[in-house]
């Protein structure tokens, strides 16, 4: 039972980590400022990621597409916005991580951002 709470909570703290990275995104470059909102898209973006990696041979080429696809579907501004917005959000995401795992020690992950 403590490990099935310790998953859960787990995969609740990296799916904010990733909504807040793509919170930070959408607010410098789409100027949305909706923190669940972009925790909803790191969610559907890791389901597209996941679904798209499925297919063989260019598994990954689609995944990111479909994850681009899922920030351009909510996000105003079009494709160029949205894969801006994902860069943004995979940096952002990595200096968050950087942050509690080095410094706080905290062993977090990123749902939603790939490659974070």
């Amino acid at each position: 039972m403590v490990s099935v709470i310790g998953s859960v909570v787990s995969f609740v703290v990296a799916l904010l980590v990733g909504g807040l990275a793509i919170y930070v995104a959408a607010r410098v470059v789409a100027d949305v400022d909706d923190y669940s909102h972009a925790v909803v898209t790191a969610l559907v973006g890791a389901i597209a990621w996941a679904l798209g990696s499925l297919v063989p041979l260019f598994g990954v080429l689609v995944a990111l597409l479909a994850w681009i696809w899922v920030i351009n579907w909510r996000y105003p501004g079009g494709w160029t916005n949205a894969a801006i917005i994902g860069f943004v959000a995979w940096v952002a995401a990595t200096l968050i991580i950087y942050l509690l795992n080095v410094v706080f020690d905290l062993g977090v992950e990123a749902f939603g951002v790939p490659g974070a």
